[in-house]
């Protein structure tokens, strides 16, 4: 059988699945690196097997993660030359790419260009490409892009309050975690079909935590900015705060450039609230009173900005919860669901996140006469 490879490369972890070139997409294994650049892990498992840890050197780097996978693939059966293509994860496609799109030199050199726009994750998910690209030239590579789905924004909410010549530069709201969210879509049309074409708000919340305001299956609003860090607090990530704080956090506090990158990116949010973790379930087994503020905070900003993407489409007819935090947090979800217990009723319902079997059905749509 003819196979699809998905790659979702971050700075310390390498996640894939392997999916069958047929009607149903099959997923015949998985698995994911974690601690890339420290104690590497790996653990991975064919279709209907536990996962289990598999060999690997503790300083293992990105290309030894991506050298790991195609040979443990190997091993179970799945050859490389049985791959009609790898797919890439990629965080920020800027305003050129609306659609997938194959990896080609050129297309690189351009994505190269957006890395300031998605520090954490841009140059990681194209470092995949780079080292796929040279173990195997002759394997096609497509990019699916968490930006995509927020492409056709209306200017109302594609738009910042600045001038033109500004705006005209990149600096406008791209939004992302888009490949959740047309997952959501595509469930919503299979498993919810009165939702499909109704107001949905879809809260992708994780260690990356953002809002989706959907009418009809299409991204009308999203809470997330020109970059990653905007709308809601997420795990390490501040979320919306005012710009006057970072130019006082600059002028009066003697912060650098790189250093309001660190505190605003890697060191706010969650743990930065707690002092403690940015693990919810750390936060949750903690008896110290700054790990339960730090939870309240969390679903008190979320519920906010529900309300704020129900003005976006008109209301809300469903509320659907996606992601680590959104799948297994039922008491998170709860307090959110409270705080929102003031508005005309409306369905709430659990879609688990599935961006790999997503970006496979994508490029099958959209290239499918092309995989042989």
């Amino acid at each position: 059988m003819r196979t699809l490879l998905t790659l979702n490369t971050g700075s310390s972890s390498v996640k894939f699945r392997l999916f069958g070139l047929a009607a149903e997409l099959p997923l015949l294994a998985g698995g994911k690196i974690m601690d890339i650049g420290g104690h590497a892990v790996f653990s991975a498992a064919t279709a209907g097997g536990d996962a289990a840890p598999v060999p690997l050197a503790a300083d293992a780097d990105h290309a030894g993660a991506v050298d790991a996978v195609l040979a443990w693939l190997e091993a179970e059966g799945f050859t490389v030359a049985a791959m009609s293509a790898a797919i890439h994860r990629i965080v920020h496609g800027g305003e050129r790419h609306a659609d997938p799109v194959r990896l080609d030199a050129a297309v690189m050199d351009e994505l190269r260009g957006l890395a300031s726009l998605a520090p954490l994750h841009q140059a990681h998910n194209l470092a995949a490409v780079d080292i796929l690209g040279e173990r195997h030239p002759d394997m096609p590579q497509y990019g699916c892009f968490d930006t995509a789905f927020h492409a056709r924004h209306d200017p109302l909410h594609h738009l910042y309050a600045l001038p033109a010549d500004v705006r005209e530069r990149g600096v406008v709201r791209y939004g992302f975690h888009g490949l959740s969210y047309a997952w959501i879509a595509r469930r919503l049309r299979d498993d919810f079909p009165h939702l499909a074409e109704g107001r949905v708000v879809a809260a992708h919340l994780g260690n990356g935590a953002s809002l989706c305001a959907m009418r009809g299956g299409r991204s009308i609003d999203t809470t997330m900015g020109m970059t990653a860090l905007d709308g809601l607090p997420m795990g390490t990530r501040s979320g919306a705060i005012d710009p006057g704080a970072v130019l006082y956090m600059q002028r009066e506090l003697g912060y650098s450039l790189d250093a309001v990158e660190d505190l605003l990116y890697n060191r706010s949010g969650l743990k930065g609230l707690s002092g403690i973790s940015n693990d919810v379930k750390t936060l949750f087994d903690s008896n110290a009173p700054d790990a339960a503020f730090a939870l309240r905070y969390f679903a008190l900003r979320t519920a906010q900005h529900i309300g704020y993407m129900a003005v976006s489409i008109g209301g809300m007819d469903g509320l659907i919860f996606t992601g680590g935090i959104g799948e297994n947090a039922a008491s998170v979800r709860a307090e959110i669901l409270d705080h929102l217990a003031f508005l005309p009723p409306f369905e709430h319902h659990v879609i688990a996140a599935n961006e790999e079997r997503g970006m496979a059905l994508e490029i099958v749509d959209r290239y499918g006469d092309l995989l042989t």
